[in-house]
């Protein structure tokens, strides 16, 4: 492989927004991710009623066998202050309507409110999203009255009560008007974001399935890498939760019946259906900085397949994911040694966590040091599968890890599937939220997959902007030291340093003690300090511990440990 290559120049993550389970923002969000908030509720009323297609039997004809997942919360919208009539909600699509509050939400977040001067001309909106939306089945629905009569007439029910009671039916289901024919169309949740936000570059929906977030952004990144456009706005939409999704993965069968998606985990018996809306808008890195621009992250590379021939339509191929891998590193030029971290598809079915397991180990290859080095994760344990939207929670993750440099934590693993025990395993799956660490001051790169039916490949490269950035969020208030050297004589030498430090500069200190680290030193020494340490006592007492134990590994109460091979 090639890690040479790279021709296009990298986007700018510049701002983002979303809407998830148990998260109306993109702080939420996070902080749920960091707290391991498990959203997974049982299904509510407001979608169906569990009394009324619930069975466990996974057999039984139009019932479903799984009843908890993930669902947003009530949103506030004003249809005034987009325009919309109160009369015409009923006519479009709750889709249309949640993205444009997202859209707004990404284009503020990135500095770029209604009252700011911009060329929205080349503003793009390409968003992912799959063909089937929610208000298509009650209109539709509408339409069976012929098939109604029919049976009730053939049941001997009089014309004059089948007809009431075809009028009562009809009255259950939104009835049709001037705009519900745009109201339905998957593509105007696009063109309507573009026509309120005034943005008069391309708009389209992508339906990749559960790829479409990231074929969306495949296709921004082309439009921006060609010049077409000088903003994007990408994601991915999904608010289709009812009892018909449930009944196409039932029958499938793809969920859970004990009802928690456990991606990687040994224990893992299928998937659980979420909602959600993720938006990020990109430029070229250049235009960025040029504009002084927030930079969360960069996208360096996306990579897509098929699967081609395969055994079903809707079976996974490792050869196929495979392939968008390689294609990702390849263009990127970063090799999959310097990832730190993957936050993969990972459904939790079984057939599907073990082809995306073969694909990921045969391109990462074994572990030559007997240890893992790169992290493996998928929020779907938390906020459930969101489908056309999976991608752009995928993403949303990646790129707050790599701003706030940290490994994030993945949930519901009892034990790690077996591949991942292996002694030779690239793969961890990490339990708690961590401090990123690299070597040598490497910058950090993260990896991001989507899969969907009919064989759709995604997979994408970002790297850290800001590699000095010293403001994380691994643990308020308390910074990590870590030291290296030949002997513990280097480490007290680079230990000096502090005493003329303040207390007020620890975290710069210690963010620069991180940059500086050589994993590969025969001494290495590593400690926590809260802010506000005295740090003449820290360093005396430490330097203490070296006089006593310059060999030794220990524990004391700074919460620090001394590795020495001299």
């Amino acid at each position: 492989m090639n890690h040479n290559k790279h021709t296009f120049e990298p986007l700018a993550i510049v701002g983002m927004s979303c809407l998830f389970p148990k998260a109306q923002s993109i702080s939420g969000y996070w902080e749920n991710i960091k707290k391991k908030v498990d959203a997974i509720s049982e299904v509510p009323a407001t979608h169906w009623k569990a009394e009324d297609y619930y069975d466990s039997d996974k057999k039984r004809a139009d019932h479903v066998y799984a009843k908890t997942g993930g669902f947003l919360d009530s949103i506030d919208f004003n249809p005034a202050e987009w325009g919309i009539a109160p009369s015409d909600l009923d006519s479009i699509d709750t889709s249309q309507l949640l993205s444009l509050v997202v859209a707004r939400g990404a284009l503020n977040d990135a500095g770029y409110s209604d009252n700011r001067e911009f060329n929205r001309d080349t503003v793009s909106v390409i968003l992912g999203l799959t063909g089937t939306i929610e208000l298509v089945l009650p209109l539709g629905a509408r339409l069976g009255h012929p098939l109604w009569r029919k049976a009730m007439l053939h049941a001997g029910i009089s014309s004059e009560i089948t007809e009431e009671v075809i009028s009562t039916l009809g009255k259950a289901y939104v009835g049709w008007q001037e705009n519900s024919f745009p109201g339905l169309l998957g593509n105007v949740a696009a063109g309507r974001i573009a026509n309120r936000l005034d943005l008069g570059g391309t708009n389209c929906v992508i339906d990749a399935a559960c790829g479409s977030s990231l074929g969306a952004l495949e296709m921004a990144a082309m439009q921006l890498w060609t010049h077409k456009s000088d903003m994007a706005i990408t994601g991915g939409v999904d608010t289709f939760n009812d009892i018909f999704m449930y009944t196409c993965f039932c029958k499938t069968p793809a969920l859970s019946p004990t009802g928690h998606a456990r991606p990687f985990s040994e224990d893992n018996d299928g998937t659980i259906l979420g909602e959600g809306i993720g938006m990020y808008v990109l430029k070229r890195l250049s235009d960025a900085e040029r504009d002084g621009d927030r930079i969360y992250a960069c996208i360096n590379a996306v990579g897509s397949s098929s699967d081609g021939k395969g055994k079903a339509i809707y079976a996974p191929v490792a050869e196929g994911q495979k392939k968008a891998l390689l294609r990702a590193y390849e263009e990127s030029g970063i090799s999959p040694k310097d990832i730190g971290m993957v936050e993969a598809h990972g459904t939790g079915t079984g057939a599907g966590d073990q082809v995306e397991l073969a694909a990921l180990n045969e391109v990462y290859g074994a572990s030559e040091t007997g240890r893992p080095w790169c992290a493996l994760g998928s929020v779907k344990s938390q906020i459930g599968h969101t489908k056309a939207a999976a991608g752009s929670a995928n993403i949303i993750k990646a790129a707050l890890a790599l701003y706030h440099k940290v490994i994030p934590p993945t949930i519901k693993v009892s034990r790690p599937a077996k591949i991942l025990r292996e002694a030779n395993s690239p793969f961890y799956l990490p339990k708690d939220i961590r401090p990123w660490i690299t070597e040598n001051g490497k910058p950090r790169h993260a990896a991001v997959s989507s899969m969907g039916f009919g064989g759709s490949n995604f997979h994408v490269i970002l790297s850290e902007y800001d590699q000095y950035k010293t403001v994380t969020e691994w643990e308020s208030g308390t910074e990590l030291f870590t030291f290296s050297g030949a002997n513990s004589k280097e480490i007290k030498e680079k230990l000096s340093a502090l005493n003329n430090a303040e207390s007020s500069s620890l975290r710069k200190l210690a963010a620069q003690s991180r940059r500086d680290f050589n994993a590969e030193s025969a001494c290495r020494l590593a400690f926590m300090a809260e802010n506000g340490t005295d740090v003449l006592k820290l360093v005396s007492e430490i330097s203490g511990q070296l006089d006593t134990k310059p060999r030794a590994l220990f524990l004391s109460d700074l919460y620090g440990m001394l590795v020495s091979n001299r």
